[in-house]
């Protein structure tokens, strides 16, 4: 009786010790798994507030503004923000821009985006043979429309006779560089100097019935605004 009572104490001691043995390697498993899901969530948490590099403008930006390798840092100044915030078409690097042309006046901490610019050629594209033509404000019959810059647009008309109805010859015509009385270029910043010369895009087939007209004091230009 003594030896079965003794072997019946010896089995439930081991089972004990396997009960606490399977007891702590199923803690053991569930702290593994706990803190699987505690890096997950770390990482998550890591990616959604990770940094990535844009620019904004560094002040206002004037419609039809080139951007150089000279003026892009007067322009353009790095910022970070969270990679969640940023849109896949925001401007990583000046030299995504350099070259181009802001479409529309941009404000001061604006986000910049590649839609904002648009390329010269895209311009000069429209125009077959596209050339430069540059002409002087007071070879104008008339200049309406408030002060020219480049990135402008202008509608030329020709006027033929005094009092009658001018008769369009041109439309949207890009305004390419405008200079004061000195040559020197007007930069877009300047809202008050008045342009003297003016130089803009035309095809090469309208160059010579441009200066004919221009020569004949008939041709009347007008900004064109937004």
């Amino acid at each position: 009786m003594k030896l079965r009572k003794k072997k019946k104490l010896e089995s439930r001691e081991a089972g004990a010790g396997r009960g606490w043995i399977i007891s702590i390697a199923a803690a053991f498993i569930a702290a593994l798994a706990v803190y699987g899901v505690m890096l997950s969530l770390e990482k998550n948490m890591l990616t959604q507030y990770e940094k990535g590099c844009i620019y904004v403008a560094a002040r206002q930006i004037p419609e039809g503004q080139y951007i150089t390798e000279e003026n892009c840092g007067d322009y353009f100044v790095k910022k970070e923000l969270d990679k969640s915030c940023i849109p896949q078409t925001a401007i990583s690097s000046p030299k995504q821009a350099q070259g181009l042309i802001a479409i529309t006046g941009i404000e001061e901490g604006v986000l910049l985006t590649e839609g904002m610019f648009e390329e010269l050629n895209e311009i000069t594209s429209k125009l077959e043979n596209p050339v430069i033509a540059g002409f002087k404000a007071e070879d104008l019959y008339q200049v309406a429309g408030g002060v020219l810059r480049s990135g402008d647009r202008i509608h030329i008309y020709s006027v033929k006779e005094e009092g009658k109805e001018a008769s369009t010859v041109w439309k949207n015509v890009f305004v390419q560089q405008v200079f004061d009385t000195s040559g020197n270029r007007i930069s877009n910043e300047d809202g008050d100097t008045a342009a003297q010369r003016i130089n803009i895009y035309l095809a090469e087939e309208d160059v010579e019935r441009f200066y004919e007209q221009l020569s004949a004091g008939s041709l009347r230009a007008v900004k064109v605004c937004d």
